[in-house]
C-alpha cells in the first residue's frame, strides 16, 4: 500500500477542476479576516471545520460565500492562490486550470481588476518559482441572471490575456445551462473556450444541453452522465472529458461512500474521466488524497491510476508538445512501478 501512495506521489498530475475559492484554508481564512478587520461568526479553526458537514450543494455554497467575504485586497488573492499553488508543488501537480467567481467578489463591492490581478500575479509566480503551469478560467454563477453574467464577460475583455476560458457553477438544480446560452455565444466570439458544471445534482438533460447550447470542451462532474446511454456514446465519441469530484461527491451525498461512486464504471465504459479536489479545504483533501482513497475505495490498478492521470492532461488547454512530455512522465514513472 505504501508502495502504491508513493506512485501516486511520484505521479505527474494536471488539475481541471479547482475552485481557488475553495482552497481557502480555516487558517489562512482567519488569518485574512483579522487583516482586514472582518469579523467572523466563527471562534476558532475547529469551529469552521465542524461547520464543514453538508447535507446538499446549497448547504456548501452558503459557508463558501461567507468564507470568500474574508478576500478583499489584491494581496488576499495572491495569497490565497500562492497557498494552493505551493501545494500543487508538493503533490506533483504540474499543471492546473484554475476556477474563479468574479460575481462572488464584485457582488460585494471588490473590483474585477482586484481579484484577477491578485491571481494572476501568484499564477505567473507559480510558474517561475515552483514549475506549475496554470490556465484562469472565470465562471458564472448560475444562480444570478444571464443579464449579470453579460456584465462579468465584459469585465474580462479588458483581461483577455489572462483568461483562457469560460464555465459555469454554483447551485445547479433549477438553473439549466440554457439559461446561460448566449453569454456563451458571446464568449466564444471572444476567443474563450467553455466547460461547465453540470451532471452533479442536476439531470443528464443539463450534460445535452451543455454540449448543444454551451458548446462545451469540457463537463465539469458529468457523473450523472452514466445514466443516459446515448450521452455516454456521445461523450466517448467525442471524447469529451469529465473533472470528476471524488471526495465533493461524497461531502455533497451524490454518492453515499467512495466505495459507491461511479468513477472505474465510467472509466471502463471508455470515457476521458480525470480526478480533481474541487473545492478542497471544505471537502478534506488536496489531489493525492483524492487519487489515493479513491484508487483504494475503487481497487483501481496502477495501470488505471495512470489513466486517469494522462487523461487529465489529454483534457487541458495546453499544447499537443506540453501533453507528450507529461505522457512521457507518466509512462517513466508507470514503469518504475511496475516492476
Amino acid at each position: 500500500m505504501l508502495k502504491f501512495q508513493n506512485f501516486i506521489e511520484e505521479l505527474p498530475k494536471a488539475e481541471l477542476h479547482l475552485h481557488i475559492e475553495g482552497s481557502l484554508e480555516p487558517e489562512l481564512m482567519f488569518k485574512l479576516a483579522e487583516r482586514n478587520k472582518i469579523k467572523l461568526r466563527f471562534n476558532s479553526v475547529e469551529e469552521i471545520r465542524e461547520a464543514y458537514n453538508f447535507d446538499n450543494l446549497q448547504s456548501f455554497l452558503d459557508i463558501y460565500y461567507e468564507g470568500a467575504g474574508v478576500l478583499v485586497h489584491e494581496q488576499d488573492f495572491y495569497d490565497l492562490t500562492w497557498e494552493y499553488l505551493e501545494k500543487c508543488a508538493r503533490e506533483n501537480v504540474k499543471h492546473t486550470e484554475i476556477f474563479f467567481d468574479p460575481q462572488t467578489h464584485t457582488d460585494r463591492g471588490i473590483k474585477f481588476d482586484t481579484v484577477i490581478n491578485g491571481i494572476d500575479k501568484a499564477l505567473n509566480d507559480g510558474k517561475e518559482k515552483l514549475g506549475v503551469s496554470s490556465n484562469l478560467i472565470m465562471c458564472f454563477l448560475r444562480h444570478l441572471d444571464e443579464k449579470a453574467a453579460f456584465e462579468t464577460l465584459n469585465s474580462a475583455l479588458n483581461h483577455k490575456d489572462k483568461i483562457i476560458g469560460v464555465g459555469l457553477d454554483s447551485s445547479e438544480v433549477g438553473h439549466p445551462p440554457s439559461k446561460f446560452k448566449n453569454v456563451f455565444e458571446k464568449s466564444i466570439e471572444e476567443g474563450f473556450f467553455t466547460v461547465a458544471h453540470a451532471g452533479e445534482e442536476g439531470p443528464p438533460e443539463y450534460i445535452w444541453e451543455a454540449l448543444d447550447l454551451l458548446k462545451v470542451k469540457r463537463v465539469d462532474h458529468g457523473v450523472r452522465s452514466i445514466e443516459d446511454s446515448k450521452l455516454v456514446q456521445r461523450l466517448v465519441d467525442e471524447n469529451i472529458s469529465l473533472t470528476v469530484c471524488p471526495f465533493s461527491n461524497i461531502k455533497l451525498r451524490v454518492f453515499d461512500k467512495l466505495e459507491d461512486h461511479n468513477l472505474k464504471k465510467l472509466l471502463d465504459l471508455g470515457l476521458n474521466v480525470c480526478i480533481n479536489s474541487d473545492d478542497p479545504a471544505y471537502f478534506g483533501g488536496y489531489m493525492n488524497q483524492n487519487y489515493f482513497e479513491t484508487a483504494e475505495a475503487l481497487k483501481l490498478t496502477i495501470d488505471e491510476v495512470a489513466k486517469v492521470a494522462r487523461n487529465s492532461f489529454e483534457a487541458s488547454f495546453i499544447s499537443e508538445t506540453e501533453k507528450q512530455n507529461f505522457y512521457d512522465q507518466i509512462t517513466s514513472v508507470v514503469d518504475k512501478y511496475r516492476v
